[in-house]
């Protein structure tokens, strides 16, 4: 099988968390909440620390935020959360980090735009401002481009260069390498500023797919600094979760990318902590990360009549949500087992000998019996009116012997 070889990078600390080539995939999320309102945006980062979002990025942009990030960020460490939290800056970053010493200290990684940071003679001084504070305060900075909020002046000045040439590109070419030209541009000024190459990180975020995984893939190429990866805009709910899957999916798979978040439109009654979920499923498909068992599950057929699969499928994945904060504190590698549940038996007994442990109910005219299978061999045939409680039984005795 092809093993995804990673791109050699410094090692950046984020406060405690290292990211960078000989490190998993980092997860970070952000609130949504006006930073001013302490209450809101504590509850709202607790949740997401609590899901397992190892970096949360809240919003700073005025004084009164500027003003709440210290005292919430000694709440939270009073309370026993340790995960760092980045702050986010635009527009008047450089002031308001000038004006608040405290809210420098306190943060453990800024976000700045380079294009969000002023215009002509403005920008590399505002810029070099907040790159300075960094360094002083012996902080990383994640240099975040963003095509929404792309330096035009870079833009324009490439647009100009590029209408000279005697076969120019289309309008997304040149975008695509203004991305690239404003990241690594940024970059060697935090450098020259004095910010070593583990203090930097880049991302280069696109709301286009394609775009998305021809910049970060470019990028990789001209440089060897830690990458954020990200699809911005990505939407809401199916749209947003299948895109951002795809972009991150493929950079992922090619050695690409250093820490990642999943940015999704909120929806009503979702919690914010969807986003770290959709993370934490996807670096477990592509086999980089383990956070819970995974159940291998029958789509179902023409010859599944019955929904007793469908049942237990669902009761599995609601016991497995439900136990794991117990079984990973007593059982170390519960993570990485693999259960099946499958519906006939066509598939049925092959899956479930692949999986830790597997059931295989019957399809529609087959005999009302149900082997289950533990690491290949059948150790049990289910009938009757409590399969489902039987089969969870079995899944907490094989828990108890594999990994106790």
């Amino acid at each position: 099988m092809r093993q995804r070889q990673r791109r050699k990078t410094p090692t950046v600390m984020v406060g405690s968390v290292p990211m960078g080539a000989d490190y998993p995939v980092v997860i970070q999320s952000m609130t949504d909440t006006p930073t001013a309102d302490v209450d809101k945006t504590h509850a709202q980062t607790v949740s997401l620390i609590k899901a397992g979002s190892q970096l949360v990025r809240w919003t700073v942009n005025t004084n009164e935020a500027a003003r709440a990030v210290a005292p919430l960020i000694r709440r939270l460490r009073a309370e026993g959360h340790q995960t760092p939290i980045i702050g986010d800056f635009h527009f008047n970053g450089h002031l308001l980090l000038r004006e608040h010493s405290d809210c420098a200290e306190s943060l453990d990684k800024y976000r700045i735009n380079p294009g969000n940071v002023g215009r002509g003679d403005r920008h590399d001084a505002n810029f070099s401002d907040i790159l300075k504070i960094a360094r002083d305060n012996d902080k990383p900075v994640r240099i975040g481009v963003n095509w929404g909020s792309l330096d035009q002046d870079l833009l324009t000045t490439l647009m100009d260069e590029n209408a000279q040439r005697s076969d120019p590109k289309d309008f997304r070419e040149v975008t695509c390498e203004a991305m690239i030209q404003s990241a690594l541009s940024s970059a060697a000024l935090a450098e020259k500023v004095g910010l070593g190459p583990d203090k930097i990180i880049i991302s280069v975020k696109m709301s286009v797919l394609q775009d998305m995984v021809t910049v970060y893939s470019e990028l990789a190429g001209r440089c060897d600094y830690v990458l954020h990866l990200g699809l911005t805009e990505a939407g809401a709910d199916t749209q947003g979760i299948a895109a951002s899957a795809a972009a991150l999916g493929i950079l992922l798979q090619q050695g690409i990318g250093d820490t990642i978040r999943v940015s999704l439109t909120p929806q009503p009654d979702v919690p914010r902590t969807r986003e770290v979920d959709i993370c934490q499923h996807l670096l477990q498909a592509l086999g980089l990360r383990f956070f819970r068992p995974s159940v291998t599950s029958c789509p179902g057929c023409g010859r599944t009549s019955s929904h007793g699969f469908q049942i237990l499928a669902q009761k599995i994945n609601e016991h497995i949500e439900r136990r794991m904060p117990a079984w990973k504190k007593a059982y170390p590698g519960v993570e990485k087992m693999k259960v099946a549940v499958m519906g006939c038996v066509v598939n049925g007994p092959g899956e479930s000998k692949q999986a830790n442990i597997g059931i295989s109910l019957p399809g529609d005219a087959e005999e009302p019996k149900v082997p289950v299978y533990q690491d290949g061999k059948k150790v049990a045939m289910l009938q009757g009116d409590h399969i489902q409680e039987e089969f969870i039984a079995l899944v907490e005795q094989y828990i108890e012997r594999r990994y106790g």
